[in-house]
């Protein structure tokens, strides 16, 4: 999604990126290719003025200005919109092109037609893109295009330059072009000058200064420039709808999942689903979604177990109170002794009862905090087996179960908490010891399948009733043998077990063992874990 959402939003920047690249150099493109056109036309004027307008002084060529004049008049009158000026070694005006004998000897100054006023759409595409681009050409001098020279005072066509820096640079740099000038002019009509030396016999004698409208290039780059806006105004209205798409596929969306997790917060969306249109989308903000209702009705889940849990404790304890309690009460007035030792007795056991079932309560809760700081770790399950049973053979008394192991000796290794898969053992064995015959076997068995390392505690007692196989394991379930001491297990070991199974990603399920005709011969309870990766 940042991918695309990068893609979409560069694209019009891009776009306008390269469409003013474009313009440049377009616009220079233009621009070199008149003043090349200019310089070649200011060549043949100086090539004709050498040949047929020079007079001898002296021993010295010089420009004639009584046949410049004319010829000068002559070669600019079919450029329209040109004027062309000859200047002396001296700088001094020799021929104006603009200038002209009339009828009857008079001088006739013909000055070039006033530019036509820029249209609207001239003057308001040029002030959007201008102010667009950031750069204002207006009265600016646009040689910078081109090259540019020195002295520019760019106010009127007939402007004309200091014609001995042009004649002193032609005549020291021979083979160097002056270079040429390209200015605005107070109308803001674009000119181009170009300045040619006057040779002969190889010895400069004056300098033709041309200089001609570029209306053409203004009119080329006025039409790029409606292109460009075209294509501004194209990418904006792109930008803007893309932004309302993305305002509709992304910003609703995590705005009502802000919404939802607001009502979370307050209790108030536990029978509230995310709409169908957000959970199923295949991207990050469906994902979210997802996560965020898979986590919400954990967390409800798990504030119902918090509930039962704390419903159960409550009645766990209130009935060793109630009996220690009552026994107190009939103490007060029982005066035979015998009596009295048995109510002490009671009491004794229902607070044995209750210190097993606040430890036991009190592992349990902290349980889960305490399992997501620990530090997993590889753990050998074949020696963790191999160890217990050589605890139990230790300590055994007599007439108790005895313990086997059948384990592969290696590759039993799994990724967890040592202590509390020790813990979910020892309770699995004092279980099967509780419930075994005197003398009887209780087997270790550990093997690896599929993938999983699977941990199996058998016993020769009763048996599981089969409609508890699963309830077994629920918290404050008493199913205990009748010869067990009353008060020694609080029914929270099994659900202990279960709960830190879970948290090492696995499974623990409880069976019974059958003989070949179908008779329970005992209980199994079997634990399936992730083998650890190498």
């Amino acid at each position: 999604m940042l991918r695309d959402i990068l893609l979409v939003n560069l694209l019009p920047l891009a776009l306008i990126f390269a469409a003013l690249l474009y313009l440049d150099q377009y616009q220079q493109g233009l621009l070199a290719a008149e003043v090349s056109a200019l310089r070649e036309q200011a060549r043949i004027y100086a090539g004709a003025i050498a040949q047929t307008a020079v007079q001898v002084n002296n021993g010295q060529p010089a420009v004639s200005p009584d046949q410049a004049q004319p010829l000068l008049y002559s070669l600019t009158e079919p450029t329209p919109n040109a004027q062309a000026l000859i200047y002396g070694t001296d700088g001094t005006l020799i021929a104006n092109s603009r200038v002209h004998p009339g009828a009857g000897g008079a001088i006739v100054t013909q000055p070039l037609s006033a530019p036509p006023p820029p249209g609207f759409l001239s003057r308001v595409v040029g002030f959007i893109y201008d102010h667009l681009s950031g750069s204002v050409t207006g009265n600016e001098d646009e040689s910078g295009l081109v090259g540019s020279g020195a002295g520019q005072d760019p106010n009127t066509l007939g402007w004309q330059p200091d014609a001995r820096t042009v004649l002193q640079l032609t005549s020291t740099n021979p083979g160097q072009e002056a270079a040429p000038f390209v200015r605005r002019d107070s109308e803001g009509l674009l000119l181009v000058t170009v300045a040619e030396p006057v040779e002969r016999s190889q010895q400069v004698i004056g300098t033709v200064l041309l200089t001609r409208e570029a209306s053409e290039v203004d009119q080329a780059v006025l039409s790029v420039r409606i292109s460009i806006l075209g294509l501004f105004a194209l990418a904006l209205a792109l930008t803007v709808i893309v932004s309302f798409y993305l305002s509709r596929t992304i910003a609703s969306p995590i705005t009502r999942l802000a919404d939802a997790a607001d009502r979370l917060r307050e209790g108030r969306a536990r029978a509230q689903k995310l709409p169908e249109t957000i959970t199923g989308r295949n991207d990050e903000i469906g994902t979210l979604a997802r996560t965020l209702e898979s986590s919400a009705q954990a967390l409800w889940a798990r504030m119902d177990a918090i509930e039962k849990f704390a419903a159960d404790v409550s009645h766990e304890i209130k009935n060793p109170l109630s009996s220690i309690r009552s026994a107190i009460e009939t103490l007060t007035r029982v005066e035979d002794p015998a009596r009295a030792s048995r109510l002490l007795a009671i009491i004794n056991q229902d607070v044995q009862r209750l210190d097993r079932l606040i430890t036991d309560i009190s592992d349990s809760s902290r349980l889960d905090s305490e399992l997501s700081r620990s530090r997993y770790e590889i753990v050998d399950m074949a020696r963790m087996l191999a160890t217990l049973a050589e605890i139990h053979d230790a300590t055994r008394k007599e007439g108790s179960p005895f313990i086997e192991v059948d384990a592969q000796a290696e590759g039993l290794y799994v990724r967890g908490s040592e202590t509390r898969l020790v813990q979910v053992l020892r309770n699995l064995i004092g279980n099967a010891i509780s419930f075994s015959p005197p003398d009887a076997k209780i087997y270790l068995r550990g093997r690896e399948t599929g993938g999983m390392i699977e941990l199996a505690v058998e016993d020769e007692g009763p048996g599981i009733p089969d409609g508890k196989l699963d309830s077994i394991f629920d918290r404050f379930y008493s199913e205990r043998p009748q010869t067990e001491q009353f008060g020694s297990h609080s029914g929270l070991g099994l659900s202990i077990s279960r709960q830190i199974v879970e948290a090492h990603q696995g499974r623990i399920s409880a069976e019974n063992r059958r003989d070949d005709e179908g008779k329970i011969v005992g209980a199994r309870f079997v634990i399936r874990l992730p083998k650890a990766g190498d």
